[in-house]
């Protein structure tokens, strides 16, 4: 569980003050979320997930701040996920304020219905693929359908890309993996990475299969434009957790849990096994959101370690030629280990 930041103010070196409001997105879920005041420049990064107490929370955090809802000029999206996104709806009631993001999330957050039945019938074909029995299904369906049931679209303003990754006093830069449209925004020597690395644990992974732009390729890809691009930040702060103090630090680590975590994927399936029994032998048995959210991840690993020849694909001959869709299943290739896939110097997959 993460644990909740408190109200904090940061200056940067420019003079733009900096206000974390932290808002409890879910039950036990905190969420960072950052109001700048540069120039005439208002800006709130991120928005909460929009539910009653998110939006309370938010409500208390402009109140400390001394500003109101309809003093910004500029809300910024780090990326398409509920807990980040969800507040717009509640936001865009009571401001005038331009709404901006990638335009990889673009789907998510404006067509948010349409989007939804869409990953619905994904995630369901998905899972099937995993081996997940059918009454499971539902039940890890409904979940996911849940969490995002009270969202309404909200059209944006603007998307990154088209203001060529600058907006006023912000450079931002795309770093898809944990999602695809997330983005690290840069003030000064402050940098905003969203939910790109985290101090005490490694972000949500899900497979390319299922949306373009996620999977373990891309993440990898964006902590090494993140070495880069941040180098010279002095503060980094995160969507959901206190400010990262050593980056290069967090960065190697989160490298290093994530090619162990590949390793057990690989190991785990030294016989033929589905995703869903990969997933019960590196995790064991979860409840609630946890158990989709750790399928997910093991459909990540398993995507990353098949396409690079370290998985092979056992039944075959049922999925070309069964009725229904059956589950696949897949057994370790002898050869080099993950890690060999994994530079741990700068993160690149090969």
């Amino acid at each position: 569980m993460i644990q909740p930041s408190v109200f904090a103010t940061f200056e940067s070196s420019s003079g733009a003050r900096i206000q974390r409001l932290p808002v409890e997105a879910f039950p036990n879920l905190w969420a960072n979320l950052y109001l700048i005041h540069s120039g005439d420049t208002l800006a709130l990064i991120d928005s909460g997930s929009g539910n009653d107490k998110s939006n309370e929370d938010l409500q208390r955090g402009f109140a400390m701040a001394g500003y109101r809802f309809s003093d910004l000029t500029h809300i910024l999206l780090t990326h398409g996920h509920i807990d980040h996104y969800g507040g717009l709806s509640f936001l865009r009631e009571r401001t005038q304020a331009q709404i901006g993001l990638h335009e990889l999330d673009l789907q998510t957050v404006s067509h948010h219905e349409a989007r939804l039945a869409v990953m619905s019938h994904r995630l369901d074909d998905f899972l099937v693929g995993a081996g997940i029995p059918s009454e499971r299904r539902a039940e890890l369906l409904n979940m996911y359908r849940f969490t995002k049931a009270l969202y309404r679209s909200v059209p944006v303003d603007f998307t990154y890309e088209a203001c060529e990754m600058q907006v006023g006093p912000f450079e931002i830069v795309h770093t898809p993996g944990h999602c695809p449209g997330h983005v690290v925004i840069k003030l000064d020597e402050v940098v905003f990475c969203g939910d790109l690395v985290l101090e005490h644990i490694t972000p949500h992974q899900s497979p390319e299969e299922l949306t373009p732009f996620m999977g373990v390729r891309h993440y990898l890809e964006s902590l090494s434009v993140m070495e880069r691009w941040a180098s010279d930040a002095s503060l980094v702060l995160n969507g959901h957790d206190e400010p990262i103090n050593e980056l290069l630090l967090c960065i190697a680590n989160t490298r290093q849990h994530l090619s162990r975590r590949i390793d057990q994927t690989l190991a785990a399936a030294s016989e033929p096994c589905t995703v869903a029994g990969i997933t019960e032998q590196v995790y064991g048995a979860l409840g609630g959101y946890n158990a989709l959210l750790v399928i997910e991840k093991i459909g990540a690993y398993v995507e990353f370690l098949y396409q690079r020849g370290l998985l092979e694909i056992t039944n075959f001959e049922d999925l070309e030629h069964g009725k229904e869709p059956v589950p696949i299943c897949y057994r370790r290739l002898d050869g080099i280990g993950s890690s060999m896939f994994i530079s741990r110097a700068n993160g690149v997959a090969t």
